[in-house]
């Protein structure tokens, strides 16, 4: 579908991002299993709970548009997420693949909120205020959890696959 207005340009990411998420759902699990850090481990659990919320609200926001909630392949997302999977199969200690781990999410995440990001000042721009609370709800989630992950980092994730 061209993409002639800002509203056009709206629904499309909206669909890509629906991709993304939907692609980090089969994910979480699987990085979650990989870490060997308790609360790395639970934060992963969290997120794919949050995940679940972020696609319940855009496909609450393809309801707004009457549309069908589609999904469009996230390419980027498949990269991060193929690149992530390589990662997890890397011959490395424990702690060394939780800082590596870390490092593959965070990534996720600054994709995201930059995407999120986007979505909010585009819903804004074409007066779909419900929207973009409901994306900037997604993206104060998404900036927390990065947040988390740096905060796991540095209070010792970090310094134990250093040693």
């Amino acid at each position: 579908m061209p993409a002639e207005s800002l509203h056009d340009a709206f629904e499309e990411e909206l669909k890509d991002v629906l991709s993304a998420e939907k692609q980090l759902l089969k994910a979480l699990p699987k990085m979650a299993k990989s870490a060997s850090n308790e609360d790395l481990k639970a934060g992963f659990e969290e997120h794919l709970e949050q995940t679940k919320g972020h696609v319940e609200r855009l496909e609450k926001i393809f309801g707004m548009l009457d549309k069908t909630p589609r999904a469009k392949k996230c390419k980027a997302m498949e990269g991060l997420i193929e690149e992530g999977s390589e990662l997890m199969e890397e011959d490395a200690s424990p702690e060394v693949m939780d800082a590596m781990l870390i490092a593959a999410a965070q990534k996720v995440e600054h994709y995201e909120i930059a995407t999120y990001g986007t979505l909010v000042t585009w819903a804004r721009q074409i007066e779909m205020d419900e929207a973009a609370d409901l994306l900037q709800e997604t993206l104060d989630e998404e900036k927390e959890t990065d947040s988390k992950l740096t905060g796991l980092a540095e209070s010792g994730i970090n310094a134990h696959a250093e040693a």
